[in-house]
């Protein structure tokens, strides 16, 4: 599982995509996502989980999100991209 930290923003995204790109190639054929410890972030929280998604995908990885905040999850469904991240089971 990847955990993402407490705080997302433009200034930590880079460096935060970098780490769980790391992490995850780690992970066996399912690639789940934990974002409950989120609560200070901006969009470019969406753009690290859209970034472990295309990575588990190049890897041939199923990819999925546990602990969404929901203000997120409602940017993502402004944005159109909230089916590109799936709740995990």
């Amino acid at each position: 599982m990847l955990v993402l930290p407490a705080e997302i923003t433009h200034a930590s995204a880079r460096t935060c995509a970098r780490m769980l790109a790391q992490a995850l190639r780690s992970q066996e054929h399912t690639v789940v996502a934990d974002a409950s410890a989120l609560q200070k972030f901006d969009s470019s929280a969406l753009a690290v989980l859209l970034e472990c998604r295309r990575e588990a995908q190049i890897q041939g990885k199923s990819f999925s999100v546990r602990g969404l905040p929901e203000r997120l999850r409602n940017l993502a469904a402004l944005y159109g991209v909230a089916q590109l991240l799936p709740a995990a089971p």
